[in-house]
């Protein structure tokens, strides 16, 4: 997943190892770019030696160096036309690993540059993920109910909810695909205000009562 991530991120612009960490972090989000320079590095290592991105030296300025670095000339890496194949075979290449939380994840942010045959098959493939962890998540709370304490029941029901609320955003990207349409931003109030909120309140709240 870092490979692909890396790869499409060079194709947007070239990048030293700095900002690759930043537009991680940016793209993915902090939970799933959590990622050391003990890992970054040899990863960038790797996809040089195998001719999928090259490098160059380039003089930092003082604010675009990190604390606790020197000021030496930093790496900056470019992708090559044999990275970019790469790139394109790993999105043709996507199969169960992509279902997953993280996997999907990281596809997911790229999919403006992935075909949409494979758009598809992906969010289908997702979406029975999910309903599968839906299933057993009622399964428990079916069977199990009586044996659970209040705060596991309450575990229980949120990752329910949360099925549920990603199986019906994933049917509607679908519908999109299909029909040709991109996502559509979330609408705001008249004033321009935060998105509209559809989800279900947590249990013990009414919606009137949402601020």
């Amino acid at each position: 997943m870092l490979e692909f991530a890396i790869l499409g991120l060079l194709q947007e612009a070239p990048m030293h190892g700095y900002e690759l960490r930043k537009e991680l972090t940016a793209k993915l989000g902090a939970i799933r770019a959590a990622i050391s320079y003990g890992t970054l590095y040899p990863t960038l290592r790797r996809l040089q030696a195998a001719g999928w991105i090259t490098e160059a030296n380039e003089t930092p300025t003082a604010s675009d160096v990190p604390a606790l670095t020197s000021r030496r000339g930093r790496v900056v890496y470019e992708i090559t036309a044999e990275g970019k194949e790469r790139f394109a075979q790993l999105i043709a290449q996507a199969g169960p690993e992509t279902y997953d939380d993280t996997g999907f994840g990281v596809h997911f942010a790229f999919f403006a540059r992935t075909d949409q045959a494979t758009r598809l098959r992906i969010l289908e493939g997702r979406r029975r993920k999910i309903e599968e962890r839906r299933e057993g998540l009622r399964d428990v709370l079916g069977r199990a109910a009586e044996r659970l304490d209040a705060y596991t029941m309450e575990l229980q029901r949120h990752g329910l909810e949360a099925c549920e609320r990603e199986v019906r955003w994933l049917e509607e990207l679908i519908a999109n695909e299909r029909s040709g349409r991109a996502p559509t931003a979330p609408t705001t109030g008249a004033a321009g205000g935060r998105p509209e909120d559809n989800s279900p309140p947590p249990p013990g709240e009414s919606r009137k009562e949402r601020p």
